[in-house]
């Protein structure tokens, strides 16, 4: 196993599709009702989803490879949309790759864990791990793009209350991307009660202003759901058809939220929601804008197909429209922001990204946090975006090739579900992955010619990040192997320095990666300072592959002899870490922990770069600016800042 691979297969833990009803419920859901739970998720889970009518049907016909609008087209456009929705969004996360919950958590770092302790010390477990590490940078260009594409598409509608509007769109979606970046730090708990009622407000619109335009043309609903129209297209205008694939696929962005979200709400609301009003909401939208464009003669259809969402609405609704999708744009933006914040914190504990300062928002929802550095690299992102390319249209060059990517990387993750953990016979799981794995090629390959027009920037975005989070993990497993070949063994140790050095009163937590040998710390301390305090803490953090350990299992807590405990701290990958907290709840060591007379040591390392064939040079170099500029273990840990005693020392890897 690789050593990427290798954080991602400690402690892993194995699932059945239907193991654990938090995957029916959410975290602590399980006395809310489904219906409540739905609302919830109608607010959060789809707000990417739910804001692609304003861009997704007019990209497709007016975008940067046009075609022609007319009743071929349109119906075949519609049938895709249909179809995708349904494929993509319906049978494969709702109904298949939801079931793949790591106790309840989704998202790709999640089943990547689930999938690591299966298949260790398999030969394919390393490509497996690289592509789940790939499909999590993937992400983070998507939540740079998904804010800029969202806002900037709704408030180009500010064109159709007032044209003098036109030459202050961009700043207009620049102050609000802006005010939205910088409440980040102040929590979502009081706003996010509002999300829901917002979010069925516009979902109502949408439906709505659908039903006008299809009362003119009822037999379009038929057309749509008619899946020959999609195959006649392709038939009769083959690459013309496949080019349109590739912004059609951006009526289903936001479908891979429905999996990462999962922990929050649970698969049956999620699922509830979905089918009961969001499918509905949108598909009515999609076939009212292809029915007005339809109903218009041909010179109007042309002006039509430039903007159909704003165009479709009553000039008395023009406000409230336009406020309504400024507001659900906004709602989007956050939900991705909050889960690039999530996923962050996912990626620290499981080793692929360096300690960042985490912040808690909400003293009783540990899931609302907040990363500075995250945050503001974020809104920097954003903001570039949003003045090289200029418009929705432009931005909608770049999207859709992350997004493709990554469901294409959660269709490879599924199928080592299939096979290793659910143990589906062959001719069962190769059909469905067959069909799944045409469409997400034929999606990631038609998006794949918009690289020249601006694909290439999630992709390189991407292909940095990436970069980032295996040195990160490639160099840390390196820096634990150098450091554990000199460790000395803990009983010899004991023997030979407890008796000889002087004991002073107190406790002194010594912490430790790893839960074998003598800690550096500790033998600086011995050498340096030749005392030894009466009780001594070995002390290891261990992050499981579950999002949750159980309060009992918390501690693991061993008596050495002579005043040495090893203590063992068991977190899950979505658990805050607090080590005195935990402390607090340690029995059997010689009293309680009293923190003003408790040290804690930490040994930071200092890296010397060396030619050693554990990485490349520029590899080194980048590890060691990142272990630099790393949060310091104390702030982590919680630790208090007037009892802690920092211990350096230099390792070559």
């Amino acid at each position: 196993m690789t050593a990427e691979s290798q954080q991602a297969a400690d402690g892993a833990e194995s699932a059945a599709p239907n193991a654990a009803d938090t995957g029916h419920y959410g975290h602590g859901h399980h006395g809310d009702g489904v219906l409540k739970l739905a609302v919830g998720a109608v607010g959060v889970v789809f707000g990417d989803i739910g804001t692609s009518p304003l861009y997704a049907f007019r990209e497709t016909f007016a975008g940067h490879h046009p075609i022609e609008p007319d009743r071929l087209h349109i119906y075949g456009v519609l049938s895709l949309v249909f179809w995708s929705m349904m494929l993509v969004v319906t049978f494969k996360y709702v109904l298949t790759i939801m079931k793949a919950d790591n106790k309840g958590e989704g998202g790709s770092l999640a089943l990547l864990a689930l999938i690591s302790r299966s298949s260790e010390g398999k030969r394919w477990t390393w490509p497996i791990v690289l592509l789940g590490v790939f499909a999590t940078a993937l992400f983070y260009g998507d939540s740079m793009i998904t804010p800029a594409m969202s806002v900037l598409s709704a408030t180009e509608g500010l064109e159709y209350v007032n044209p003098g509007f036109a030459p202050y769109i961009v700043p207009i979606a620049l102050a609000i991307l802006i005010a939205l970046f910088a409440i980040q730090s102040r929590g979502t708990a009081k706003v996010g009660a509002l999300f829901g009622p917002i979010m069925l407000a516009y979902f109502i619109m949408l439906a709505a202003l659908g039903i006008m335009h299809i009362a003119d043309n009822p037999w379009i609903i038929v057309e749509t759901v008619n899946p020959l129209n999609a195959l006649r297209f392709f038939y009769l205008d083959g690459f013309t058809a496949f080019i349109a694939l590739g912004a059609v696929v951006l009526a289903v962005t936001g479908a891979e939220a429905l999996y990462a979200d999962m922990g929050h709400f649970g698969r049956k609301p999620i699922g509830v929601s979905w089918l009961a009003f969001v499918l509905p909401a949108l598909m009515l939208n999609y076939m009212g804008q292809g029915a007005m464009v339809l109903a218009a003669e041909a010179g109007p259809r042309a002006e039509l197909i430039s903007d159909p969402f704003f165009q479709m609405m009553p000039d008395m609704w023009r406000v409230p429209v336009v406020i309504l999708a400024l507001l659900a744009t906004i709602i989007a933006s956050q939900a991705v922001i909050s889960g690039a914040f999530s996923l962050t914190q996912q990626a620290i504990q499981l080793g692929f990204i360096p300690r960042l300062r985490v912040e808690h928002t909400s003293a009783s929802a540990a899931g609302q946090i907040y990363i500075p550095v995250v945050n503001w690299f974020l809104m920097t992102m954003v903001i570039i975006l949003v003045l090289f390319f200029g418009s929705s249209s432009n931005l909608a060059a770049a999207y859709g090739i992350a997004v493709t990517g990554a469901m294409f990387i959660d269709t490879c993750l599924l199928s080592v579900v299939l096979f290793t953990l659910w143990k589906w016979p062959a001719w069962k799981a190769l059909p469905v992955l067959a069909v799944f794995f045409i469409v997400d090629i034929a999606y990631f390959g038609a998006n794949l010619i918009k690289v020249p027009d601006g694909g290439w920037v999630p992709l390189a975005i991407g292909l940095v990040i990436f970069t980032m989070l295996t040195t990160w993990s490639r160099g840390r497993k390196l820096m634990q192997q150098e450091m554990a070949e000199g460790a000395m063994p803990i009983p010899i140790f004991v023997k030979s320095a407890a008796n000889s050095a002087t004991r002073v009163p107190g406790t002194a937590v010594f912490m430790t990666s790893s839960s074998d040998g003598v800690p550096h710390a500790l033998l600086h301390n011995l050498k340096h300072n030749k005392v030894l305090h009466e009780r001594i803490i070995l002390l290891t953090i261990k992050i499981a592959d579950v999002p949750f350990v159980e309060e009992q299992k918390l501690c693991q807590l061993d008596g050495l002899g002579q005043g040495f405990h090893r203590l063992i701290l068991n977190y899950g990958f979505m658990q805050p870490v607090d080590v005195p907290a935990a402390l607090h709840r340690v029995t059997g060591c010689g009293g309680d922990f009293k923190m003003l007379e408790t040290s804690f040591f930490l040994s930071r390392q200092t890296l010397i770069a060396a030619a050693k064939p554990g990485m490349p040079i520029w590899r080194e170099k980048l590890f060691a600016w990142m272990l630099r500029n790393s949060e310091s273990a104390m702030e982590y840990f919680r630790l208090p800042t007037n009892r802690v005693v920092e211990l350096g020392s230099q390792v070559a890897i």
